[in-house]
């Protein structure tokens, strides 16, 4: 059981990593061109939208009340989380 714990976060963590990579370089080419007040307002307004989105759209079917507002509070940390790691590249 352990093994299948540990292959299980390890695929959990994969694709969290892929997601992040590919969001980085496509909020990066999308958004570099304006400047990075442009691009931090992009991304300001990206996350309010996300948040915005996951509380007031998101629905889990066959799951309680406090399993529904944990997953949604997690996930709207996890957009807070990704987006402002995002950093205008000057390069």
């Amino acid at each position: 059981m352990a093994t299948d714990t540990r292959e299980l976060q390890a695929i959990n963590t994969a694709w969290q990593i892929a997601i992040q990579e590919i969001l980085r370089m496509v909020i990066r080419d999308m958004y570099h061109a304006g400047g990075e007040a442009n691009f931090l307002s992009h991304i300001k307004r990206i996350e309010e939208a996300a948040v915005d989105s996951i509380y007031a759209d998101l629905r889990l079917r066959g799951t309680d009340e406090w399993t529904e507002v944990l997953v949604k509070e997690r996930a709207s940390n996890f957009v807070t989380t990704l987006l402002t790691s995002f950093t205008y590249d000057r390069a």
